[in-house]
């Protein structure tokens, strides 16, 4: 029960129903806040317990400065949990290895439940194996279930062991797709109270549903899980971005060309650990689909959440998605009653910055070659990528191998194919010399063809991000109609796939009569997952793939995604761009991104006419047209009407009892996590650290998927060594993501992403470090040189650049280096999910003085490191800088523990050993 200090505990009487609230206008100074930080200051009143919460708490909210740097800490209680199977799979494990330890420490394992509704949505485990055929989905179906059998099986027993956990089975949509088509509340109603739908998520895109007024946002698995327990999070009062936008979107532009425009501007300005929130006259005119592809992208801008109010548009979308009258009604007399209903005409809100866009400067637009935020005009395509591939080519660089456009006079295509399926050749305007490396290939079928640096391997519409987005999913429907109405195809080079994120965008293809011609080009349904985005690509034709390995081929890859990070879609392709649905499609036909999509054609009609994109490209009000009159409420009633049931093949997994799971000793994808093993009851004081040598030192932008274990498992690699020791064939190693739940693999590869530059290693890429156990270092894999220090009881420590840990929110990126024997990461700056996590898991994350960096104080990696002054947190004092002494150099590096419940998160050995001698305590 709240203390309710401020008397704002009311009653809302919406029709029949009468529910409590808390009102906000019981706090002076609520009226003023923004409405990202309304809904904290609500959570606040609500859970006021005199303790970790206080009066003093809400009013030093209610009292928020919009120019003071952040420096009070409050505790947010979320809502609910939302989880995918990566992510969600080792929460369940450690739910379930908690058990265990409460149970051996003489409590009850049923103690061990979510408290707040959790809900999961297996969406990352589909990988298109098959494509291009009318029966891809179902193989690739098929495939998921043989390879995961195993942890469905366990999520079953987790769906059925643990209260308040619901799984959304395999091929029905992608979670945050799911999340604000489905379980959103925007208003929640339990126990008799109304309060906001806030949510967090084990997914940096949990931002998306941002988009329809829910403020969340993405968490390590390890935070997720004490959310889950009832345990608030810690944070700061943030500082607050406002975003106004004006004017409307001009015909050609889409959402998906606002959202890299808006990620663009925001990466510049700089908003990481602050929240965004979008105002103005112009919010009116963005439709809520376009509010969820920009809500989605924040991880992208770095940005905490980037949220849009309730208004009408938000009730409509929920009347479309089939939510019932009564939550409708109460979500909107809620809004009013609370001043969360946006009023474009009311006062303009006070933010700590402010940035403004007129929608109609925004531009066709791309992003590439390995980060969101580099945002190219689609007019400048082309020039940018040859800018970009001589970083990526240099096998052929030189004036030997380097050849102008003017050595190749009758085309300028990079790849012309010998079947009668290829462009005619043509000219075009230079932009500068590009290498060539033309490689012939021949299928399988016959086929044969020419391929060169720049092709386009991959074009996937793929992802939450657009696939939520009817009018890009439907133009680029449309657009696949004109480009078959006039005889063109996709290059036979190109593997195209279709993942949406819901059930919903088939039923509006199939309504619209527009999935056949995405068919005859090749973009046939392959499942229902997030498979291209988070590399799960599958494998290039072995012909492509073995021409393109043989060959150094810097080709590409053009997805309607959110991340394009170096490695992270295909081990084959070197270089990545974001686009929308329309633009994957219209690159799937050209071929190449070497082309200049205003002033050169895609390919040559059946006519033996040019055929150019603004030919084929549909216009503004035909898009809305179809989306009208394709979208209808009576399809997500019947889509989501029974969406925890799942099909035949979920129905038919054996699901195992207990309150405690029974681990098998064989499995090669769920094992007991070690994290509580001969885990005291009291914590244990923490150490300085001594004698510890480097395992790894990265420079700036070092993501979570450089250090997290991701995508396909390469023979050779440890993880590949350990899954062949258990009987493990090749073709059944799976990805790194859906054995998340196994530790063994995912320790082995922590760090091996194949993109990796140790520069304690130079001249490798990989998973590789120097040993300094043995004589002069030599070269070894991180993980072996890892078990080596290990067993000399030599601490580890991490040097790193600027933004470290950027990307998705990884736990394993965090539980990896902890099981590696890291105890400190020393960075110069670092992103927020990740630092967190590092705590969670009891790695200290210091930051070098402002100005150095590793290079500036001469640091190589070959140093011993000792770090003095952690044991002030024994004190329960959180000291603000340590000494640090590597060999020769010392530096006062900054403790980037931030707040005092992360330091007791510390002083336990991380956030599950903390909540779990918290339940024992209760």
């Amino acid at each position: 029960m709240s203390a309710n200090s401020f008397g704002s505990r009311d009653t809302l009487r919406v029709g029949d129903a009468s529910y409590e609230i808390f009102r906000l206008d019981a706090v002076e100074g609520a009226a003023r806040l923004p409405y990202s930080l309304k809904i904290l200051l609500e959570n606040l009143l609500r859970t006021e317990d005199g303790a970790n919460i206080t009066a003093d708490h809400i009013r030093a909210l209610a009292g928020w400065d919009p120019n003071a740097t952040p420096s009070v800490e409050i505790q947010f209680t979320p809502a609910r949990v939302i989880m995918q199977d990566f992510t969600g799979v080792p929460c369940v494990v450690d739910l379930a290895t908690m058990r265990e330890a409460v149970r051996d420490l003489g409590g009850d394992p049923s103690r061990i439940n979510p408290l707040a509704p959790a809900e999961m949505v297996i969406d990352h485990s589909v990988i298109v194996d098959y494509f291009g055929h009318p029966d891809a989905f179902q193989r690739n179906v098929e495939r998921e279930y043989e390879r995961n059998r195993e942890r469905y099986q366990f999520l079953r027993w987790g769906q059925t062991a643990f209260d308040e956990f619901k799984v959304v089975p395999p091929g029905t949509g992608i979670v945050h797709q799911v999340n604000i088509e489905h379980l959103a509340r925007v208003v929640m109603v339990r126990d008799g109270k109304a309060y906001p739908d806030t949510c967090v998520g084990t997914d940096s895109h949990t931002t998306m549903e941002n988009g329809i007024g829910v403020l969340g946002w993405g968490v390590g698995g390890i935070e997720a899980e004490a959310a889950m327990l009832g345990q608030p999070i810690s944070m700061l009062i943030p500082r607050v971005v406002g975003f106004k936008l004006s004017g409307k979107l001009p015909a050609g532009a889409t959402a998906t060309d606002l959202v890299l425009t808006i990620t663009e501007i925001l990466r510049k300005h700089g908003v990481v650990g602050k929240f965004v929130e979008f105002y103005g006259e112009g919010v009116s005119s963005v439709p809520l689909a376009d509010r969820a592809t920009i809500g989605n992208m924040s991880p992208e801008f770095g940005s905490t959440c980037a949220i849009f109010p309730i208004d009408g548009q938000t009730v409509d979308y929920l009347r479309l998605t089939g939510r019932s009258e009564e939550q409708i009604a109460l979500v909107e007399a809620y809004a009013k009653a609370q001043g969360l209903w946006l009023d474009p005409q009311g006062a303009e809100p006070r933010f700590s910055e402010y940035i403004e866009l007129d929608l109609g400067t925004v531009v066709p637009s791309i992003a590439g070659p390995k980060r969101p935020q580099d945002r190219i005009a689609l007019s400048d395509a082309k020039r940018a990528w040859r800018a970009a591939v001589k970083d990526y080519a240099p096998s052929v660089q030189g004036p030997a191998d380097e050849a102008s456009d003017e050595s190749f006079p009758a085309s300028d295509s990079p790849a012309i194919a010998h079947d009668g399926t290829g462009d005619k050749p043509h000219a075009a305007a230079l932009a500068g010399r590009r290498p060539h490396k033309r490689v012939p290939v021949t299928l399988a079928d016959g086929t044969s063809f020419e391929i060169d640096h720049g092709i386009v391997s991959i074009a996937a519409i793929t992802s939450c991000t657009n696939t939520s987005n009817p009018y890009v999913m439907l133009g680029a429907a449309l657009l696949a109609r004109n480009a078959v109405e006039k005889g063109l195809t996709r290059k036979p080079w190109v593997k195209t796939s279709l993942a949406p994120g819901s059930q919903v965008v088939t039923g509006y293809f199939e309504r619209s009569g527009l999935q056949p011609y995405l068919d005859k080009i090749g973009f046939n349904l392959v499942g229902y997952g997030c498979t291209t985005c988070i590399g799960n690509s599958g494998p290039l034709l072995p012909e492509i793939s073995d021409a393109i390995q043989a060959n150094d081929l810097a080709v590409t890859a053009v997805l309607s995604g959110n991340r394009n990070f170096e490695g992270r879609i295909n081990p084959d392709v070197k270089m990545n761009y974001l686009a929308s649905p329309p633009l994957v499609v219209a690159y799937a036909l050209a071929g190449t991104m070497d082309i200049d999509l205003d002033h050169e054609p895609l390919g040559t009609g059946s006519d033996g006419e040019p055929v150019y994109l603004r030919d084929i490209w549909p216009s503004p009000d035909e898009v809305s047209a179809v989306v009208h009159s394709s979208i209808g409420r009576d399809m997500f009633e019947r889509d989501y009407a029974d969406v925890f049931k799942g099909d035949e093949h979920w129905r038919s997994l054996p699901v195992p009892t207990g309150d405690t799971f029974e681990w098998d000793p064989s499995s090669t994808y769920v094992r007991k996590a070690p994290y509580f093993d001969g885990m005291p009851e009291q914590p244990e004081a923490v150490h300085d650290i001594t004698g510890a040598r480097v395992l790894v030192k990265v420079g700036d932008s070092v993501t979570t998927d450089h250090i997290s274990p991701a995508g396909s498992i390469k023979v050779g690699t440890p993880a590949a060594q350990y899954l062949q020791a258990n009987g493990v064939e090749v073709r059944d190693f799976n990805s790194y993501g859906s054995r998340r739940g196994n530790h063994e693999v995912m320790i082995r590869g922590t760090f091996a992403n194949i993109r990796l530059r140790n520069q304690i290693a130079p001249g490798t890429e990989g998973g590789y470090t120097r040993d300094f156990t043995q004589p002069d270092g030599p070269v070894s894999f991180i993980y072996d040189a890892s078990v080596n220090y290990a067993a000399a009881g030599t601490p580890l420590v991490v040097l790193a650049g600027k933004e470290y840990g950027s990307g998705s929110s990884r736990d394993w990126a965090a539980k990896g280096t902890a099981l590696l024997g890291v105890r400190a990461v020393i960075a110069e700056s670092y992103e927020r999910i990740h630092r967190s996590n590092l705590i969670g898991m009891g790695v200290l994350p210091l930051q070098f003085p402002e100005g150095a960096t590793a290079e500036s104080l001469g640091l190589t990696g070959e140093e011993t490191f000792d770090i003095t002054g952690v044991e002030e947190l024994n004190k329960g004092v959180t000291p603000s800088t340590v000494r640090v002494k590597a060999g020769d150099v010392e530096f006062d590096a900054v403790v980037r523990i931030d707040t005092p419940g992360e330091a007791d998160y510390y002083r336990h050995g991380g956030i599950m050993q903390y909540v779990l001698r918290s339940l024992l305590a209760k």
